[in-house]
């Protein structure tokens, strides 16, 4: 990160949210692949259009564009599948459950082959819109918390999967999941690759109607009023179907390593 993008207030800190929605620009494009179905649960009923799951080949590799890291990006090096809890006291954040499975391919030609050991972090706000272990002098100092990020090591299949929450919105963005992708996160010039993935607006609808969700109201921002989705973020959507008490949601990544 330029340090000129950094707050001269805040060392080592990115600036607040307000301040980078304003310096957002175009990222540039990066090949990534489709994105395939998982289960869907009972008491979601009717949210979701009824479709048979499949399990299908890998889809073709197609075009997809790298998005911004964000403002609250912080390398914890939290190595966990569950992603809920707070290490720091304990506690669990709230929310419809959401399980998160990211399956990494090397692009090859025109194949696409499973990369494993790749580092996968994820990172999102709550169900209230805040992010942990980060001070935004606008909305909140949650600094020493923990919640709500965490990496895993891709395995033999190219896969990992994280349990989390949907992610709650704030004033200025979609609602969104950050992810980042790297396959030397030790060595100076690894490869790495950030994105974000999205959510329907319907879907989203029927999530905030629920607590501990703030409702919709002011401030709240839908994928086509939000800039960087405005970017390809319409190719970053994520299936999303019912599982359980909750959600599942299964994302293929074709990365050009070469």
């Amino acid at each position: 990160m330029d340090p000129d993008l950094q707050s001269p207030n805040l060392p080592g800190r990115f600036l607040n949210r307000r301040q980078w929605l304003g310096l957002m620009g175009t990222a540039a494009a990066v090949l990534l692949t489709g994105c395939g179905p998982g289960e869907r649960a009972p008491w979601l009923r009717g949210l979701l259009p009824r479709r048979t799951p499949s399990v299908a080949s890998f889809p073709p590799c197609v075009v997809r564009p790298e998005q911004t890291e964000g403002p609250y990006f912080v390398d914890e090096r939290l190595n966990r599948s569950d992603i809920r809890n707070d290490p720091s006291d304990g506690s669990v954040k709230e929310g419809a459950p959401l399980q998160l499975t990211l399956r990494v391919h090397e692009i090859r030609g025109k194949e696409c082959a499973p990369l494993p050991g790749a580092m996968v972090d994820i990172w999102h706000c709550d169900a209230k819109g805040v992010y942990s272990d980060v001070r935004d002098r606008a909305l909140f100092d949650t600094r020493g918390k923990k919640f709500l990020r965490g990496y895993l090591t891709t395995d033999a299949n190219g896969a990992v999967q994280f349990e989390t929450i949907y992610p709650g919105w704030y004033p200025g963005r979609t609602v969104h999941i950050h992810f980042k992708i790297r396959t030397s996160p030790e060595a100076r010039r690894g490869y790495e690759f950030t994105s974000q993935i999205y959510f329907d607006d319907a879907l989203t609808d029927r999530v905030l109607a629920h607590a501990p969700y703030l409702p919709a109201g002011r401030g709240r921002i839908r994928n086509a009023g939000d800039g960087i989705f405005q970017d390809g973020g319409e190719k970053l959507l994520l299936p999303v179907t019912q599982q359980g008490d909750g959600y599942a949601g299964t994302f293929d990544i074709g990365l050009l390593l070469g």
